[in-house]
């Protein structure tokens, strides 16, 4: 996943959220490498179809293949959020976040006023996430979203949270959305702020194009509304920061640089 960033909610929440249930969830059998992932395939299909899935959604799942980069990648992601908020935001580059995320607010002012008027959440911790997932869309990964998203619904490690997003990507490959062939981080995570595809399903807005930045920005804006932010600073809505990353130095640092950003 690009810069390691995680979304990690209760799979309890994210099985509500999407409307997948969780007897369906657990109906195939996980694995742990690709020996078994063409016959879990077959299995996982009727979940699919069973949850709503078309036939387009069906077809992506076909092509999909074993992701050994994203289970790499997952293996290793702990790490990425270990030792102090100083050093996380040191590895991170913390400085040059803010010091750009100022220019580019300046600079897309109008964007920032519509979405704050609109959603309530200021361009702060728009930014600051924007800048922490993909350095300002600088790197929003390259790894088949279907088959990573599929690939970690499969694995052992967390079947349970991983599944409903799964179908969720299956369904935006039916709504237009994503195709068999695109592109994102390790985790199956999407555009600029980098969204998991059950997040993109129930938060993206308009088209859901997530690597449109303003689409992406919003949907942003509207997943932290809906996590509780309540206006003013990211200092005073560190719920909300936490239902878009668990990892406790990630919401320092995305508050610490959102609210040097808004200038609080």
């Amino acid at each position: 996943m690009a810069l390691f960033a995680k979304r990690l909610t209760l799979a309890t929440v994210a099985l509500a959220a999407i409307g997948f249930s969780a007897v369906a969830a657990q109906a195939a059998s996980c694995g742990k490498n690709a020996s078994g992932f063409e016959a879990w395939k077959a299995d996982f299909a009727q979940e699919a179809a069973a949850n709503g899935v078309g036939q387009r959604g069906m077809a992506a799942l076909a092509k999909t293949s074993y992701a050994t980069k994203t289970i790499s990648v997952d293996r290793a992601v702990r790490k990425a959020f270990s030792g102090s908020v100083d050093a996380f935001m040191k590895r991170r580059g913390g400085a040059t976040i803010i010091a750009k995320g100022r220019k580019l607010k300046k600079q897309n002012a109008a964007l920032f006023a519509s979405i704050e008027q609109r959603y309530g959440v200021p361009a702060g911790p728009l930014l600051a996430i924007w800048g922490m997932e993909t350095g300002f869309g600088a790197a929003m990964g390259n790894q088949n979203t279907v088959s990573a998203i599929v690939t970690l619904a499969y694995d052992c490690r967390r079947p349970a949270f991983f599944t409903p997003h799964a179908i969720a990507a299956l369904k935006l490959v039916d709504a237009g959305v994503l195709s068999s062939s695109s592109v994102g981080a390790a985790h199956g995570e999407m555009g600029h702020t980098q969204f998991l595809p059950g997040n993109a399903l129930k938060y993206g807005v308009g088209n859901r194009n997530l690597r449109d930045k303003a689409t992406a920005l919003a949907s942003t804006a509207n997943f932290l509304r809906a996590h509780g932010y309540g206006g003013g600073p990211a200092s005073a809505n560190r719920g909300a920061i936490a239902g878009w990353n668990s990892a406790s130095v990630y919401q320092q640092a995305i508050i610490i640089m959102a609210d040097a950003i808004d200038g609080n």
